[in-house]
C-alpha cells in the first residue's frame, strides 16, 4: 500500500564492492517493474517509472535528470516490459536481472544483452537545492 502512494519514491542503497550483497542490490528495480507494476498492477508501468527517476530527481533537486527531454542528460534502461523481473536471490545476489536489455549512463553504452560494457561515465551528483527537500510537487 505504502508503494502505491503517489508521493512514493523507489531507491535502493547497498554496497556495490560486497562480496555478498543483499539481493535488492541488484534487483530492486527490476522487482519494482516486473513484480509490483507488472504482476500486482499496483501502480501502472510508467508510475514505476516515475517514482524511481523523475520524482527523486526532482525531490532532491537534480536538474536535468529523470527525464526525458532535449537537453536532459541520457540516462537511459531499455527493458522488455514482458519479461523485466529481478533474479537475484541470498544464494546468488549478484545475478543480473532478466528482461534489461541495454543501459545508457550520460548517452554512453554501458550494459549490453546481460553484460556491462566496460565504459564508466558516471560520476556523483550533489543535492543542489536543500529548499526542495520541504514538499514534492
Amino acid at each position: 500500500r505504502i508503494l502505491a502512494y503517489p508521493h512514493t519514491m523507489i531507491g535502493s542503497d547497498g554496497l556495490p564492492h560486497d562480496e555478498h550483497p543483499h539481493p535488492r542490490l541488484w534487483g530492486t528495480f527490476p522487482r519494482v517493474l516486473g513484480h509490483y507494476a507488472r504482476d500486482e498492477g499496483l501502480f501502472s508501468l510508467e508510475e514505476a517509472v516515475r517514482k524511481m527517476t523523475g520524482l527523486p530527481a526532482a525531490q532532491f533537486g537534480l536538474q536535468d535528470r529523470g527525464v526525458l527531454r532535449t537537453g536532459a542528460y541520457a540516462d537511459l534502461v531499455l527493458f522488455n516490459p514482458d519479461t523485466v523481473i529481478d533474479q537475484s536471490d541470498f544464494d546468488h545476489p549478484t545475478t543480473p536481472a532478466a528482461g534489461i536489455e541495454h543501459v545508457w549512463v550520460n548517452g554512453r553504452l554501458v550494459w549490453r544483452d546481460g553484460a556491462a560494457t566496460g565504459e564508466r561515465p558516471g560520476r556523483a551528483l550533489r543535492l543542489q537545492q536543500l529548499s526542495n527537500m520541504g514538499g514534492v510537487q
